[in-house]
């Protein structure tokens, strides 16, 4: 089963801002922030499986990232390109804050 994923014009900033503030998923952004694409039980460990399935579908249905599935595996990427088409700046300006993504 493939993931949906939203087209650009899809995204609402307010589903976007939501999917950043949740410290977990700021995390993932944060990992994710320097373009690789990653495999999802590496991005985040010691995250239980069952909680990150809620963060993956909050970052992916919000545009925030692109699953891909391989085999029994799920990759995923930052869709920082749609994000700056979007919400120029927005993604800079919130990977700027050296508390985005950090434990409180």
């Amino acid at each position: 089963m493939t993931p949906l994923h939203p087209s650009p014009e899809q995204f609402r900033l307010e589903e976007v801002l939501a999917a950043f503030g949740h410290p977990v998923r700021a995390a993932i952004v944060r990992a994710l922030a320097p373009g690789e694409e990653m495999f999802c039980g590496a991005i985040v460990p010691g995250v239980p499986k069952s909680t990150l399935t809620n963060h993956w579908r909050v970052l992916r249905e919000s545009g925030v990232i692109y699953q891909r599935p391989s085999g029994r595996k799920l990759y995923i990427t930052l869709r920082r390109g749609d994000l700056d088409a979007r919400f120029p700046g927005l993604l800079d300006l919130v990977l700027s804050d050296e508390s985005f993504g950090q434990a409180t």
